[in-house]
């Protein structure tokens, strides 16, 4: 949408327009862009906020009198996070991110946290009659070996036709986590998409497995492979609960920088 904005100004329209992740548009550099602190896919906020989300619509129509750009804002507030009382009454039947053993391996977690889920997902489906996951291509099992293959330091060939290994990784981990939050969903009780977001990234195996992954993939010879780790595969929202920092996202782009050089 960036990149549209570019051209409908040089028809003579003014522009403005939300951004989700804030490096995309430090590139593309829009003419007028509002970068906002929330979770994908909600780009005003969350659900049934009316008044926050009316307070966003007005920041994003205030920056259409900045009368040339590129301007990026950041909206200063940031949208009502889940609290402690959301998990009251979460009938997981899963105790995530603790190992059976004390020699269990992260790829064994993950892989006994997914055969526990799997009939939560198959509820979730069967009632709500379609799901995100599938995107790939790829099914649980080829998925988690491609996973777990990386997360060893292997850099396999794609395992899906006519992509790269890079987006391969992107789309695969967009697949774990739509099959781990749509499990959570067959709950009797739905809980705040940030809630569930919350579980993934900071309970769950699964979350943990993907951001060792993306420091693996930063390390890539591949400069594809290093700007999706870098970007796509862990949510800037859960930077710090991994302990990462922008500084790694800065050296890889430095990096890319040279090598274009």
């Amino acid at each position: 949408m960036g990149a549209l904005g570019h051209y409908l100004e040089s028809e003579g329209l003014t522009t403005a327009g939300i951004s989700l992740i804030r490096l995309h548009s430090e590139k593309i550099r829009p003419p007028r862009a509002l970068w906002v602190p929330f979770e994908l896919g909600r780009p005003i906020g969350v659900p049934g906020d009316a008044p926050f989300q009316t307070r966003v619509l007005r920041a994003l129509i205030d920056l259409l009198a900045e009368p040339a750009g590129p301007v990026l804002r950041d909206y200063p507030e940031d949208a009502q996070p889940g609290t402690a009382a959301d998990l009251d009454g979460m009938v997981c039947p899963l105790v995530l991110a603790r190992a059976a053993s004390d020699d269990e391996t992260l790829t064994a977690r993950v892989r006994r946290e997914v055969a526990g889920l799997e009939p939560w997902y198959e509820v979730s489906y069967r009632r709500r009659g379609r799901t995100t996951f599938g995107g790939s291509g790829l099914d649980l099992v080829a998925l988690l070996g491609f996973l777990t293959t990386l997360l060893d330091g292997v850099e396999p060939p794609s395992p899906i036709e006519g992509q790269s290994v890079a987006n391969a990784l992107k789309l695969a981990s967009e697949d774990l986590k739509a099959f781990y939050l749509e499990a959570m969903q067959a709950e009797p009780s739905p809980k705040p998409s940030r809630v569930l977001l919350d579980w993934f990234w900071k309970e769950s195996a699964a979350g943990l497995m993907l951001a060792k992954v993306r420091d693996i993939g930063l390390a890539s010879n591949d400069r594809a492979m290093r700007e999706t780790a870098a970007n796509h595969v862990v949510p800037r929202a859960y930077f710090a609960h991994f302990g990462i920092t922008d500084a790694s996202s800065a050296s890889t782009a430095a990096t890319d920088a040279t090598d274009s050089a």
